[in-house]
């Protein structure tokens, strides 16, 4: 390796690590957030922890509807930003806008009206249901700033903007963690409000996040801002490309969310066990994959722009690059699973069979992290970079619909499989992906520039 070389690997590195230490750090900050509702009504007991969890399937699957129209919105966005073509990208960020605030609203309304029917769908348990309508009636009130402010975040990451996204959610963090302990254990004189002061505790977190967004966005980010008149923008060829690259990705990611739920159902109607059980697995998870998945933005951020710099063959480079650092952290991640099984056993408030559940639930999703960090990197990261964002919903489509969800929903409810059995069907997705996302990348079928 001569000198040259050397230097451009060493500016790559460098670049990779600032923009994945501020993404990771925002992922672990995010998981902090689910772990605090965790771990405190962990500790007041299994139904109001089942509830919270069943309850947050809904803004889960409207932050993947957020996720997939900044995605998609990001396929634009980075390459622009290699042709430093500004107005477009903040056009491509008022569209984005319009359409989640629309999403937004339209969550907020079904909720607050039908919050009862929508936890029957993830449990039959009358005592988890209550709960989960207490939650949903309080915490619906946030969906509108959470739309605002993800989207705003997300859009400045694709440009290279990550360090705002970091602090606005570390601020979060801390009080939701302050707000969390006073509500619902009832410090400093307050009634404890249990379930209801987790979700007032997130509720206020979510304005503060939005208020620290407006200020940035008008005060301090000069460069690309967001302006009020470009949610009504009416520019033909750019809204043609951004449902072109957006719509698929928003579908995928509805697919994948919706399947995810479905999952979280079967498992609800398992048992409140096994969704206490799953709950903990499930922000372990999270934890294994915050660098990860870090990198799997970062991934899209760098290919995009390289992309968009007519640089297809150093795209190709800084790919093979990533899904070996990829894998390396999928292995880490599986490491990290093993070791917080035995820290959640020890300090959580499960019953017995909750606790026997966990160790092997633990288990299976120390191979799956590895499965689901590799895909992420190669359909979020590289696919989405070169605007090939169909591939990745016919994968999920195939994979997750007609292979893990309805063996699962068969082996579950015909077959009477044992729990254990059930679970390792349900998380097999991630593990059939393997093979058709390296077919796909080895193919090279998702390397375009698609800006004009």
């Amino acid at each position: 390796m001569n000198i040259n070389e050397k230097m451009e690997r060493k500016q790559f590195y460098k670049l990779v690590l600032s923009l994945v230490i501020p993404m990771a750090l925002q992922n672990l900050i995010n998981v902090g957030v689910t772990s605090a509702d965790v771990i405190m009504l962990g500790k007041v007991g299994e139904t109001v922890l089942s509830a919270s969890s069943l309850a947050g399937q809904v803004q889960f699957i409207m932050t993947l509807i957020f996720f997939g129209l900044t995605s998609g919105a990001a396929v634009l966005t980075a390459q622009y930003w290699g042709k430093k073509d500004i107005r477009t990208i903040e056009k491509v960020l008022g569209i984005t806008m319009r359409f989640a605030l629309i999403v937004g609203i339209f969550f907020t309304a079904v909720v607050l009206v039908f919050p009862a029917q929508i936890m029957r769908i993830f449990t039959s348990e009358e005592p988890v249901i209550r709960e989960g309508v207490d939650y949903l009636r309080i915490i619906a009130f946030s969906y509108i700033f959470i739309a605002i402010t993800m989207i705003y975040l997300n859009i400045m990451r694709s440009v290279e903007r990550v360090i705002i996204s970091t602090l606005v959610y570390l601020v979060s963090l801390i009080i939701n963690i302050i707000f969390n302990a006073i509500f619902i254990f009832g410090l400093f004189g307050l009634e404890p409000m249990g379930i209801k002061g987790a979700a007032l505790a997130t509720l206020i977190a979510r304005i503060v996040e939005f208020l620290i967004v407006l200020f940035y966005s008008k005060k301090i980010n000069k460069e690309v801002q967001f302006r009020f008149k470009n949610l009504l923008v009416r520019d033909k060829l750019l809204m043609k490309d951004f449902l072109e690259y957006s719509l698929p990705v928003v579908v995928n990611e509805l697919m994948w969310g919706a399947g995810t739920a479905a999952n979280a159902a079967i498992i609800g109607h398992l048992g409140q066990s096994v969704v206490a059980a799953n709950s903990v697995t499930q922000v372990t998870r999270q934890l294994a994959t915050v660098i990860a998945f870090g990198l799997a933005n970062a991934t899209a951020i760098i290919l995009g722009k390289a992309i968009g710099e007519q640089k297809e063959e150093l795209a190709k480079i800084y790919a093979k690059r990533l899904i070996r650092l990829t894998l390396i952290l999928g292995v880490i991640g599986a490491i990290v699973v093993q070791g917080v099984s035995h820290i959640a056993k020890a300090n959580m408030n499960l019953s017995a069979e909750a606790n026997s559940y966990l160790g092997i639930m633990m288990f299976v999703m120390s191979y799956f992290v590895i499965g689901q960090v590799y895909n992420t990197t190669m359909i979020v990261g590289v696919f989405r970079a070169g605007g090939d964002t169909r591939f990745g919903l016919v994968l999920d489509v195939i994979t997750l619909w007609g292979c893990s969800i309805l063996l699962g929903f068969i082996a579950a409810f015909i077959l009477k499989w044992s729990i254990p059995i059930v679970y390792i069907i349900i998380m097999s997705d991630e593990i059939i992906k393997i093979p058709l996302s390296t077919w796909r990348y080895k193919s090279m079928k998702w390397l375009r520039n698609v800006t004009r």
